[in-house]
């Protein structure tokens, strides 16, 4: 039988859009997902969240010129009944966690939701 850790750090790439919600929440929830979400994806690895917020929010055309990495616990009884999943190397390991499901995702929080790294747009 497989044991479950009492707690899972995951880590989440965010613009500043999102960074306000999360400072709305006073760092304890994320905020829910609009229409065009259908999911939440947390990532399991500080690099691969790094990768995402230095290359993709603060770089990219349609970006905002800034990105965040977040870090935070969720208790690993609640995380365990989603799948990791795999899409790109072995790194890029994520879940996907269903939109309706965020408000159970944020009860299930332990602490609150750090801020670990900064990046602006390259000149």
């Amino acid at each position: 039988m497989a044991t479950i850790k009492k707690t899972v750090t995951l880590y989440r790439p965010t613009g500043p859009r999102e960074l306000e919600l999360i400072r709305a929440g006073n760092f304890r929830s994320f905020p829910p997902r609009g229409r065009e979400q259908p999911f939440f994806y947390p990532v399991l690895h500080e690099d691969y969240a790094v990768q995402i917020a230095r290359d993709w929010n603060a770089n990219h055309p349609s970006g905002s010129g800034i990105g965040f990495v977040t870090r935070f616990q969720v208790r690993g009884d609640f995380i365990g009944r989603y799948q990791v999943r795999t899409v790109g190397s072995y790194r890029h390991k994520e879940y996907w966690i269903p939109a309706e499901d965020i408000q159970e995702f944020n009860r299930n929080l332990v602490g609150e939701i750090e801020i670990i790294a900064e990046f602006r747009k390259d000149n």
